[in-house]
């Protein structure tokens, strides 16, 4: 049953199966994986892993141990791959092999720790992730030819899958793309019999070049543009709405909410909305945000924490209606550019207290 005062967060998994099969069309040939990190960025890992394998979807992301612990028992007996990010930190060898989970090696220790653990146990399935330009995580070139030349060979690695990233694959102009994918290829030159993945949503837009054998799908699966501005071969995932819970008229020279954000310069009609910051709007988009409703853009004049005051012009809204303030008509890359941010922290800041529905379950 749903509560007529509380936000709601709609997520609709028929629009994620699109979504993959977007990717996947634009990514013909390439295996397409989940990237799920941060509970399906915020969204479920659990429906959202267990729609995408109804799918096709069997390679999976997620950054740390934990997630992958989780994700494992959320996919019950289905057959996957869990990748982490974080690699084979200290004390989780045990932990990811009683999860069947595969580390994304990225630094030597980590590479060492993995021929250990091969050495007691017999040959490691790993990933090796290999820093092209992002200077964030991976091996660099030197040490992965190192790794690659070493007297004895992997010693019982087995490196199912290569790995780098794309830092500016959402700008397909940016001259770090064919920087980091001529990078890219001399790395897979010391690896020829594993896999290799370079593109994640982004990157998979950007031509059969970026490929590879796998592209990891992450914000784009839920709608996020891979130029971080709407893309209408993508549907919205997330729909997040708020009841009014009041109807107000303003005079000239009436202030909305905390400090002097917003004064109003004529009569208007506002609409104050249960739904705020402790819910996931994000603050700093007020003022330059918009909410729809009655089929019309709604500036957002102000973002509390636990409600928002939006501009209601003539719309014929009365108390309970309920306002979009994330979903197919407020995109979820215009919210963002709004706050200054990325879409992944716009998913991500959802939080529970809006009543969670699933569609597509």
């Amino acid at each position: 049953m749903t509560s007529p005062d509380r936000a709601r967060l709609t997520i609709d998994l028929d629009a994620l199966a699109h979504n993959r099969d977007v990717i996947a069309a634009e990514a013909s040939g390439a295996e397409v994986a989940g990237v799920i990190k941060a509970d399906g960025y915020g969204l479920g890992a659990g429906p959202i892993a267990r729609r995408l394998h109804a799918e096709g979807t069997r390679s999976f992301f997620v950054a740390r141990t934990s997630e992958a612990e989780a994700l494992r028992a959320e996919l019950g007996g289905r057959e996957a791959t869990i990748y982490v990010l974080d690699g084979l930190l200290a004390g989780a060898s045990d932990r990811l092999a009683a999860a069947g989970a595969t580390p994304v090696l990225s630094t030597l220790p980590q590479v060492s720790a993995a021929q250990a653990r091969a050495a007691a146990h017999g040959p490691y399935p790993v990933a090796l992730q290999v820093d092209t330009g992002m200077n964030r995580q991976g091996l660099t070139l030197e040490e992965a030819r190192a790794v690659a030349a070493a007297p004895g060979g992997l010693r019982g690695l087995d490196v199912r899958l290569l790995v780098s990233h794309l830092g500016s694959a959402t700008d397909p102009a940016e001259t770090r793309n064919p920087e980091q994918l001529a990078r890219f290829r001399e790395a897979r030159a010391l690896f020829p019999d594993s896999r290799a993945s370079l593109a994640a949503s982004a990157g998979a837009f950007l031509g059969p070049d970026y490929r590879h054998d796998m592209v990891r799908a992450g914000v784009s699966l839920f709608g996020g543009g891979p130029e971080e501005r709407p893309d209408p071969r993508l549907r919205a995932v997330a729909t997040l709405t708020a009841p009014v819970v009041d109807v107000r008229n303003l005079r000239p020279g009436d202030r909305v909410g905390y400090g002097a954000h917003f004064t109003a310069a004529r009569p208007m009609r506002v609409a104050v909305l249960a739904a705020g910051y402790a819910d996931g709007v994000i603050r700093a988009a007020m003022g330059k945000g918009f909410a729809w409703a009655a089929g019309a853009r709604r500036p957002i004049l102000a973002i509390n924490m636990d409600l928002a005051v939006i501009d209601l012009g003539d719309a014929p809204l009365t108390i309970g209606d309920h306002v979009e303030l994330l979903g197919p008509n407020a995109h979820i890359d215009e919210l963002a550019a709004a706050a200054g941010t990325v879409a992944h922290e716009v998913l991500v800041r959802l939080s529970r207290r809006a009543e969670r529905i699933y569609i597509g379950a």
